[in-house]
């Protein structure tokens, strides 16, 4: 299968759709960027410091697979967050988690399960590299809706047979981007039996894990080690873009089994970008610190309050059980969009972008998503305001 033909049906990026969309309309107020999850939070002051104290690290080839230091953090993040041991060579540091999302993929997916063409299982709505990892490597995503009715996680059981056991892997993203469920231990035990059931590896993103209202969401190693299950069948995927407010430092992780994990660094020492030494030292010093996550939680956590507060009264709209993403009901995303950029200046992003019409329509149509990464309360509450007032009122 040539290049064109395999990427034919390959979900089109949002923010490109986004600029088309805006073009030619002038913003109706200050212009507030809330259609992106650039948190702007303050990060640690110390990280100029240690980025300064081993500059000399650029003139080397850092470590590949990260360096020791790094995944001993790592691992005792993993310990401390979860209750569970990881060993380090479990552990892959990753030069941006979309750089392993992408990559099992790649590095797992078989060419043929139960005589037919491989199935991926993704979300919908969902982070585009899930369905563009399974196009690159020519398998079949399947898109599974995750809507109000399914409490916005996907319900993979309801899944037929035939394609269950065509699975080679399932996305799921807890807390969820976009709409901040979290999927509870119980719903992560069941896929892991349905994953033991039909013979496919969860891809667990967890890269909101620390951004929360009440409790810590569960996490899928955590839930697999307390069921005993078979450490091949899960990838656990973090970074700290959005615990540490460092999108720019472009650093994450994958926890996956032993057998997975050598396919996994078998690529990444062809295909791979290992992130350069100094980083990788600022990153290790971020995983072992847990003041900073603190306040940018609590900093959220009042956000939360603001948007419950603006949007109470409003059918439908508040704010998430986790991550940064408000998830509003519109009776039309693009629509809404553009209103709301033309009205306010405060730009946001079509549902629909994010999702797949898979048949039954396209689950995130009537939704608008808003970032709530303002670095300031006050800045987020004028926005979700002026929001408020052009969409509802």
């Amino acid at each position: 299968m040539d290049f064109p033909e395999r990427f034919s049906n390959l979900p089109e990026y949002a923010f490109p759709r986004l600029r088309r969309l805006l073009d030619g309309v002038p913003p109706g107020g200050p212009e507030r960027a809330m259609s992106i999850g650039e948190p702007k939070h303050p990060f640690p002051d110390w990280v100029g410091a240690v980025l300064a104290e081993n500059v000399d690290g650029f003139g080397l080839y850092p470590p590949n697979d990260g360096s020791p230091e790094l995944l001993a953090a790592i691992s005792g993040w993993i310990g401390r967050r979860y209750g569970v041991a990881v060993p380090k060579e479990r552990i892959l540091a990753l030069n941006g988690t979309r750089e392993g999302l992408f990559n099992a993929v790649v590095a797992l997916a078989p060419e043929v399960k139960a005589g037919g063409k491989p199935v991926v299982l993704v979300p919908n709505p969902f982070y585009q590299v899930y369905a563009v990892a399974a196009l690159a490597v020519g398998c079949e995503p399947v898109y599974v809706p995750a809507t109000a009715a399914t409490g916005f996680l996907p319900d993979f059981g309801a899944l037929p047979a035939e394609v269950l056991d065509r699975a080679v892997a399932a996305f799921i993203c807890s807390p969820s981007n976009p709409q901040g469920a979290v999927a509870p231990r119980d719903y992560l035990a069941d896929l892991l039996d349905l994953a033991e059931r039909h013979d496919f590896r969860i891809h667990a993103d967890e890269c909101y894990s620390e951004i929360y209202r009440g409790d810590p969401p569960p996490g899928i190693l955590e839930v697999a080690a307390a069921r005993g299950a078979d450490p091949e069948r899960v990838l656990a995927f973090h970074s700290l873009s959005k615990r540490s407010s460092m999108p720019g430092l472009r650093s994450g992780f994958v926890v996956a089994g032993p057998e997975a994990m050598v396919r996994l660094r078998q690529l990444r020492a062809y295909a791979g970008a290992p992130l350069p030494l100094p980083l990788q030292r600022v990153a290790e010093r971020l995983w072992a610190d847990e003041a900073h996550v603190t306040e940018s939680r609590a900093r959220y956590r009042r956000k939360y309050e603001i948007a419950d507060r603006v949007l109470s009264g409003v059918q439908g709209c508040g704010a998430p059980e986790a991550g940064f993403f408000l998830w509003l009901p519109v009776e039309d995303g693009e629509a809404a969009t553009v209103r709301a950029w033309r009205e306010t200046g405060v730009k946001i992003l079509p549902g629909a972008y994010l999702a797949r019409d898979a048949g039954g329509g396209n689950p995130g149509a009537g939704y608008v998503r808003v970032a709530m990464v303002a670095a300031r309360e006050d800045e987020f509450e004028a926005g979700i305001t002026a929001l408020r007032d052009s969409l509802y009122v």
